[in-house]
């Protein structure tokens, strides 16, 4: 009898708490939803790991876990939440098209494409489908180092590339963009192969997007083949280098597969093997005073996410988006506020039909991404909806980057700044 009334009280003790342990799970659930939303991802990912230890079929837990090791680039890790998240709910969009993205990453196109079918992007599945035996971004060189002299700096860094064997083409750098971009006219004279359209939004407003593939691209003596691409109308691309024809752009999945350094002073691209000969030859040239090493996350398959302040804001997050031609700042009007910066108002009858607001520019005194700080930035009011869940404060861009040359280290996650040598 007395151990059947321990039992008694026990289980009474478990039911008489359990509405208050579900209830505090559901609110920790929520805190750990709105730092993640707000781009807190390492203060949200010990509550849900919290969470999916208490409960090893809680999707949200284990969803987020997954997300944000692939915000981290932590691929293996990524993986593993994700393959689970995928388990716990077959048919969830969300945890479909995460897994796809990772493996995407990975250049692993066998495994993404089913999922990105099963996620409901079918073009995108279509274009990676049709490598099949094919190595995306393949390069026959081992060790190299490939430096292509910048054609202009300004509105945009413009270099020279071929397609296909092409002839000379020029090609902005913009870490705003995607995949490898061409021109649909120039697309169409290399012969790409095309697999359907979809549609993204620019600073214009929304625009078609077609998917193909390309044979090779060649940058100086470095051949890359077999690569995805994105096609849009060329006139898209004018503002970045106005009175001379643009073929296309290039994109941060394409600098992805090297460890690219845009060198703005001295006018040049660099692209060097992402292995740990190059990364030291790089730390070597960043233990100067002048060098800034700023953490990075990367939402998506290109927004570079990096905290930094608008004048004496506090911490916000910003998308390394070097594509702005001429200016360096968009900032939401929350954020703008943050900042105390005074904004006139739009023309009468102006209206904005994408992120841009069309109101006049301003200058932000004192703009810093990590511990870069450069002042007098030109800047814009923008209507930033995010990256999916993620909002974002603004976008940082060229203006700000011109003083330093830029690496992007997506093994240790880092953007590099080093102030180049004249």
């Amino acid at each position: 009898m007395p151990a059947l009334r321990i039992l008694f009280v026990a289980l009474a003790g478990v039911f008489l708490f359990a509405p208050y342990m579900w209830g505090q799970s559901a609110a920790e659930l929520q805190t750990a939803q709105q730092l993640f939303q707000a781009g807190k991802f390492a203060e949200a990912q010990p509550i849900f790991s919290k969470l999916q230890k208490a409960d090893p079929e809680n999707f949200q837990a284990t969803l987020r876990l997954g997300h944000i090791a692939l915000l981290k680039n932590r691929t293996k890790e990524a993986e593993k939440w994700l393959s689970k998240a995928v388990q716990l709910q077959p048919e969830n969009k969300s945890a479909l098209g995460l897994l796809a993205e990772m493996y995407y990453r990975r250049d692993d196109f066998r495994r993404a494409a089913p999922l990105f079918r099963a996620a409901g992007r079918d073009v995108i599945a279509r274009k990676l489908e049709s490598f099949g035996d094919r190595v995306p971004y393949q390069v026959q060189k081992k060790d190299f180092e490939v430096r292509v002299k910048f054609l202009q700096t300004d509105h945009l860094p413009l270099i020279s590339a071929r397609v296909n064997g092409s002839e000379p083409a020029n090609f902005l750098i913009d870490t705003g963009g995607a995949e490898l971009i061409l021109s649909s006219e120039f697309a169409r004279q290399v012969g790409a192969v095309e697999f359907g359209e979809t549609s993204g939004l620019l600073a214009s407003g929304r625009a078609p997007f077609q998917h193909g593939r390309i044979d090779s691209f060649t940058l100086d003596a470095l051949e890359i083949r077999n690569l995805p691409i994105q096609m849009l109308d060329g006139r898209t691309f004018a503002a970045g280098a106005p009175g001379k024809k643009v073929d296309g752009v290039v994109g941060t999945v394409a600098l992805y597969h090297f460890l690219s350094t845009l060198d703005y002073v001295n006018g040049e691209l660099i692209l060097r093997p992402k292995s740990r000969k190059s990364l030291k030859r790089i730390e070597n040239a960043t233990k100067s005073p002048s060098a800034i090493t700023v953490p990075f996350w990367m939402a998506g398959d290109h927004f570079l996410l990096a905290w930094g302040r608008a004048n004496d804001s506090p911490p916000l997050l910003w998308f390394v988006d070097t594509g702005l031609a001429g200016r360096g700042f968009i900032g939401t009007p929350a954020t703008l506020k943050a900042a105390q910066i005074q904004v006139a108002a739009p023309p009468a009858g102006a209206t904005s039909g994408g992120m841009v607001a069309r109101t006049p520019p301003f200058v932000v005194e004192k703009l810093a991404l990590g511990d870069a700080v450069e002042r007098g930035i030109s800047g814009l009011q923008g209507e930033l909806s995010g990256i999916g869940e993620i909002r974002i404060a603004g976008i940082i861009s060229h203006q700000f980057f011109k003083p330093y040359a830029l690496t992007l280290d997506f093994q240790g996650m880092r953007l590099l700044l080093q102030r180049a040598k004249t």
